[in-house]
């Protein structure tokens, strides 16, 4: 997937990102495979979910780089997650990367079909 070039708003952004239809979550993996985080679909969530998402397809694991370019789709939302942290915990998690934080796997988990 080519990388999308952010803009300053997260909700311009999010409308280049793929939709997170047919998704069920996102599991983030330690370095040994064990689940850390889980971003489920659901209100409130699904924004996250799909930068998320689109993270995965653009890089093979979330490192630095990776992060650095969820923070820029976060626009807006990063300055306020250093301003309070823990007030955005998907966007926390990025910022924890890029100040060397170890990198995670991304799992995708599809829906059930109906």
């Amino acid at each position: 997937m080519t990388k999308i070039q952010p803009g300053p708003s997260f909700r311009e952004n999010l409308q280049h990102l793929p939709p997170v239809t047919g998704l069920a979550r996102i599991d983030l993996l330690d370095a040994t495979g064990n689940v850390i985080a889980t971003i489920e679909n659901e209100p409130g969530k699904q924004g996250s979910l799909a930068v998320y998402q689109y993270l995965s397809q653009c890089f093979d694991t979330l490192d630095a780089a990776a992060a650095a370019h969820g923070l820029d789709l976060f626009a807006e939302h990063t300055a306020d997650a250093r301003n309070r942290p823990g007030a955005h915990p998907n966007v926390d998690r990025l910022i924890g990367i890029v100040d060397g934080g170890q990198p995670m796997r991304i799992y995708i988990v599809a829906a059930n079909p109906a």
